[in-house]
């Protein structure tokens, strides 16, 4: 079973940031008492936040990651490079702030059945909303790039803050600006209801993805809920009002060919998450280029959780993953859904968000799905 050994893979082309990204790091709280947010006096300090997540995981795989953030110069700040540094994350294009400036956090209260999980955000006005044009030298960090990613979460900060214009959204263009032209611009649509209206996400997100965006990452869900688009034989409408069945291969294959099109996209991944109860959950995804390649997890597989939240972002990583080793062909979407798959079933086994998985841990996971499949793939 050696041809399914990911270390076997030939990483020595990859220069220094082959992947790049950029966004927010927040300090997570949940309680560490297992008490409601308003009766602990106890809760446990960590890392969060989408991108920084996924550079962290790819950094683990061997991937050269580099990561581009606005941090307060403080123990928080400190915290998030020294921990990017343990983890193999490129930091030396972080820009600092002032030291009082606040960093985003979120409250975490846990979910069990039947109660569902709740996060209150605390980001208005946070050292990294405030990132923006002429801060961040992207021809250097982007010198070596193949693809630069990105998420629909990052652009929603300034409406959040109440800001008039969107730095974010500036310096975003200046690295599109200043990127290799062989480098793929990746985008998780990450839509999050607590930082803007629909109509702000749309106007702000829509003409980046038609014209900027190469691979997207979605949901079924958003795209019927934002632009009324079908899955297949589900209308828009009927998505929006939970009125769908087991989604088919012509249902996603269908979909994915509307999204390329609306988007005039090269890859969409979608990822498809069943929710029995609060511990346990059903995972799989798919994914569509614009030649027609199709590729979907041979099964859904369950999840015993410890923590949902980062699961997302570990299977973006892992399916960026499959595209950088593997390309955007057929190959490379099979091995990035496997891969993916892998990587989020196995980060949501952890506790807080960032994937402190192995290269090991995945090659035995895919191994052992493998031996329980029909459908097999050699990770080359």
């Amino acid at each position: 079973m050696d041809s399914w050994d990911i270390s076997n893979d030939n990483l020595s082309g990859f220069a220094e940031n082959t992947f790049v990204t950029f966004g927010e790091t927040m300090i997570r709280e949940p309680p560490a008492d297992l008490q409601r947010p308003e009766a602990t006096r106890q809760v446990h300090i960590s890392l969060a936040g989408s991108e920084f997540s996924i550079a962290v995981l790819l950094a683990r795989l061997g991937i050269p990651s580099a990561y581009v953030t606005r941090v307060p110069d403080n123990p928080y700040g400190w915290m998030l490079r020294d921990t990017a540094r343990a983890n193999g994350v490129d930091v030396k294009h972080l820009v600092w702030a002032q030291r009082a400036e606040p960093i985003g956090r979120y409250i975490y209260e846990m979910g069990r059945s039947p109660r569902a999980g709740v996060v209150w955000y605390q980001r208005m006005h946070s050292a990294a909303s405030r990132l923006g044009a002429g801060m961040v030298d992207w021809r250097s960090a982007l010198a070596n790039c193949r693809l630069l990613h990105t998420s629909g979460i990052t652009f929603g900060l300034a409406a959040h803050s109440g800001y008039a214009t969107n730095p974010l959204l500036d310096t975003f263009q200046e690295a599109l600006a200043a990127k290799p032209s062989n480098c793929l611009v990746g985008m998780d649509f990450n839509y999050r209801s607590t930082l803007w209206t629909e109509e702000e996400c749309r106007d702000t997100i829509t003409p980046l993805i038609s014209q900027s965006v190469d691979v997207l990452i979605t949901s079924v869900q958003d795209m019927a809920y934002h632009y009324g688009i079908d899955c297949g034989r589900y209308s828009a409408a009927e998505v929006n009002a939970g009125q769908t069945g087991d989604l088919s291969d012509d249902d996603l294959r269908a979909f994915g060919r509307a999204v390329t099109q609306r988007f005039n996209l090269r890859v969409v991944a979608v990822t498809l998450r069943q929710s029995d109860t609060s511990e346990v959950h059903r995972w799989e995804a798919a994914a569509m280029g614009r030649d027609g390649s199709f590729f979907r997890s041979p099964v859904a597989r369950e999840v015993v959780l410890a923590d949902r939240i980062g699961g997302g972002d570990a299977w973006a990583g892992g399916f960026y993953y499959g595209l950088l080793t593997a390309g955007v062909g057929a190959e490379g979407l099979e091995k990035g859904v496997l891969v993916g798959d892998a990587t989020t079933r196995l980060k949501q086994t952890l506790m807080f968000d960032l994937p402190l998985i192995t290269r090991a841990e995945v090659q035995t996971l895919l191994k052992a799905e493998a031996l329980g499949s029909s459908t097999r793939f050699t990770v080359r």
